[in-house]
Formats: structure tokens, C-alpha cells, sequence
């Protein structure tokens, strides 16, 4: 066995054993605890910063694109919300315990259904630093320990964050290993972590498409995929224009580098004419590059020609690809073969046209005349999120604390046999 697939080993039964204690916590307990990990981020803010720093001149220097150093990139000001967001975490209800159903049977044994926590948790993901925080965060408030596995962009942030998260909150009481950080970036710890079904009861890949394959390939326990968001816009043909342009400049200008920013539109043949040279004109002062079909090239007169493989790419980046339809059908049958089930709108006056894509397009979350950049754990109203769900089961869409549970039943009798 190589040294990293011990090391992993035992941060699994480090971890196991960190869960039965975290089991026994109170709400009260893992609040102020919470509030101590908050406390811990402050007190080390300088050294994380350095750490950052380090992480922001090495991606620079290989020339990683702008959007992935900012996405990677810490200011006083964003840990100080990353801080201010455990203390909001702290403040929301509890799932654990929560009863989801009771029953009482003709023969007198009561059963009562619960949420209870997952256990252990792994989560593998790239590049953002603030998903140290957030993942170990909401799996603690859950019952649940954590072993994260960082990208090598984030290394020594991620390092920082995890260290201070945990030294903090034993302050208030945590028990020991419950957030451990791989300290190894190689594609090795990701297969030992997949492998280890005897101590991970559930991994989470949050990251790009090679690697939640991977993680797919070889996981022995549930995988929870965090995957790419190919996520549409279609504008039917009783769209409002102004709704239309503030809606697309929103979902694809707003903030380009993540998973639920808008990538591909969709627009009715009848608005041709008059939409596109309109929104040419707002995606133009936004530096969007358009890739459009043969009318989109007719009325916009910046557009490359679009290709293939372009229609399920997740840019990332200010770059646009733009699709004539002829009906909602072909719309919700282009964002069903191409889409990645992630987020996808509709803008339309028209309530039948709208309830007919929402119910046909297969996706987590389907809008209906509103920026994909609301598909969010916190505008969602959970307080904050551990990532989006593209799988049915057993979480899809923004994933808040009350996903991050399990449950089982409590059944009492008074001597009941079979």
C-alpha cells in the first residue's frame, strides 16, 4: 500500500470516529461551535491571505484564464464573508431530528420517521477556496465529518481555511478530525477516496467533467454530482423584449465563472428581427463573444459561426452560443439532448407556453422569466448550499442542509412480536 493510500485510510477512520462523536452534539453546541469556526477564520485571517496570495501568484504564472484566478482569489473582504456566513449558518434550523412522518399501527408499534446525519462525507472540487469553508461548514451543522479534497490551485488557501476551521472550533468543542484536508493534489487520492466505501458513506465531485467521470468511474459508495452547468435561455415569441435583454445580459454577464451562468440562447424565429440587433447591442458593451446559426449571423453582425460541439460546452467565460428555433418544442428538445440538466428559463407573457417548458425540460431547476443566476442555495432561501444537484437522487438543485441528512426510523412497541 502507498504511503498516500494509508494516509487516506486513516483519515477515514479518523473521520468515522469523529462522526459517532458529532453525533451527540445538541443544536446549541454545534451553533456555538460554529460561531467559534467564524472566530477561528478571523484569527488567522493574515496567514490565509498569505497562503491565497501564494495560490493567485503560482496560478498567474501558469497562466490560468481570468475568471478561474478570480474565482480562486481571497480579499479581507471576502473571507470576512466567509466568515459572516458560518454565522448565518449558525442561525438557521437544525434539520437534524426533524420528524418527516409518524404513524401509529393496528397493533400499536409507533414509527417515527427522522433526519438524521449522512456520517462521513467526502467532497472533491477545484479551484474556489470558499468551498473549504462552506462544505466543512454545512456538513458540521448536519452531524456530519468531512474529508476534502481540494485542487492543486487552492492548495495552500484551502490548507489555511481547513487548519483555521478546525482549531477554531475545538475551541467551543469539536471533535478532533471531524474537517481533515487531503494534503496530497495527485489524481491517487482521488481513486483512494472512491475506493473507501468502509468509511465515506457518500462523495461529492464538485468540479469539471473529467473529474466527476472519474470519481463515477471508481467511487464504491453513492456518488452526489456537482456536475458542469450547460444552462439555457429561451426566448419564446410572445417574450417581453426589455425582460428578455436585462434576463440574458444577467444570467450570461453577471458573473461568467460559474456553474449557473447562461451559456447557450434560444430564441423563437419570429423575434429575429428585431431581438437580435437589440441584444447584440447589450452583449456588445458586456464583451460577449456570440456564436450564432445561419439567421444569427444575418442580424448579428459581430457573431461567429457556431459549431457542433459548441452547443454543449460550458464556456465559463464571456462567450455565447445563439440557436433559432421554431417552436417551444424544438427549444425544450434542444435543451434536453444538449442541456446538462443544470438550470434553464424561459421568457414568455405567455402562461401555457411557460407551464409547457417547465413541465417538459429536464432539468433541476426550469424558470420561467428570471436569470439562471438565481438557481442558488441562499436566494433559494436555504441560507447556503453545499453545491447544485443535476442527479434525481437523492438530492437535485441547490442542495441546503436538510440534503445533506439521511433519515431512519424509531419504532416502539410495548412487547409486540410477529
Amino acid at each position: 500500500m502507498t504511503d498516500i493510500a494509508q494516509h487516506i485510510l486513516l483519515m477515514g477512520k479518523r473521520a468515522r470516529a469523529a462522526a459517532h462523536e458529532l453525533v451527540k452534539l445538541s443544536t446549541a453546541q454545534k451553533n456555538d461551535i460554529l460561531r467559534a469556526m467564524a472566530g477561528g477564520l478571523r484569527d488567522h485571517a493574515q496567514p490565509i491571505l498569505e497562503a491565497n496570495a501564494r495560490d493567485v501568484a503560482e496560478a498567474e504564472t501558469k497562466g490560468l484564464s481570468k475568471p478561474m484566478v478570480d474565482r480562486l482569489r481571497l480579499t479581507p473582504e471576502s473571507l470576512e464573508a466567509i466568515a459572516a456566513a458560518i454565522e448565518q449558518v449558525a442561525t438557521l434550523p437544525d434539520p437534524v431530528g426533524e420528524i418527516l412522518s409518524e404513524t401509529t399501527r393496528p397493533n400499536g408499534l409507533h414509527i417515527t420517521k427522522i433526519r438524521v446525519p449522512i456520517g462521513v462525507i467526502g467532497i472533491i472540487y477545484e479551484s474556489r477556496p470558499n468551498v473549504t469553508s462552506d462544505a466543512a461548514v454545512l456538513c458540521f451543522k448536519t452531524g456530519n465529518a468531512t474529508i476534502l479534497r481540494g485542487g492543486s490551485e487552492a492548495f495552500h488557501s484551502n490548507t489555511a481555511l481547513a487548519n483555521a476551521l478546525q482549531q477554531g472550533g475545538e475551541k467551543a468543542g469539536l471533535p478532533a478530525h471531524s474537517i481533515q484536508l487531503v494534503p496530497f493534489t495527485d489524481r491517487e487520492s482521488v481513486d483512494h477516496m472512491a475506493k473507501m466505501d468502509q468509511y465515506l458513506d457518500l462523495i461529492i465531485p464538485r468540479g469539471g467533467q473529467s473529474l466527476v467521470e472519474r470519481v463515477v468511474n471508481v467511487a464504491r459508495m453513492p456518488v452526489l454530482k456537482h456536475y458542469h452547468g450547460v444552462c439555457h435561455v429561451y426566448l419564446h415569441r410572445d417574450a417581453d423584449l426589455k425582460k428578455a435583454i436585462d434576463i440574458v445580459v444577467n444570467s450570461k454577464t453577471q458573473k461568467p465563472g460559474v456553474c449557473n451562468t447562461l451559456e447557450t440562447l434560444l430564441v423563437d424565429t419570429d423575434l429575429a428581427p428585431t431581438f437580435y440587433p437589440a441584444l447584440a447591442s447589450a452583449l456588445a458593451a458586456k464583451n460577449v463573444e456570440v456564436r450564432g446559426d445561419a439567421t444569427v449571423l444575418t442580424h448579428w453582425p459581430d457573431a461567429k459561426p457556431v459549431t457542433e460541439e459548441d452547443w454543449s460546452t460550458e464556456y465559463l467565460d464571456l462567450i455565447l452560443s445563439v440557436k433559432t428555433v421554431d417552436t417551444l418544442e424544438e427549444a425544450v428538445a434542444h435543451i434536453n439532448h444538449y442541456g446538462s440538466h443544470h438550470t434553464d428559463s424561459i421568457v414568455t407573457e405567455n402562461a401555457d407556453a411557460a407551464q409547457q417548458f417547465l413541465h417538459e425540460t429536464d432539468t433541476a431547476v426550469a424558470m420561467w422569466n428570471a436569470s439562471t443566476r438565481f438557481n442558488d442555495g441562499g436566494e433559494f432561501g436555504f441560507g447556503a448550499e453545499i453545491g447544485i444537484s443535476t442527479d434525481k437522487l437523492h438530492a437535485r438543485g441547490p442542495m441546503g442542509l436538510a440534503e445533506l441528512c439521511s433519515y431512519k426510523y424509531l419504532v416502539t412497541g410495548n412487547g409486540q412480536i410477529r
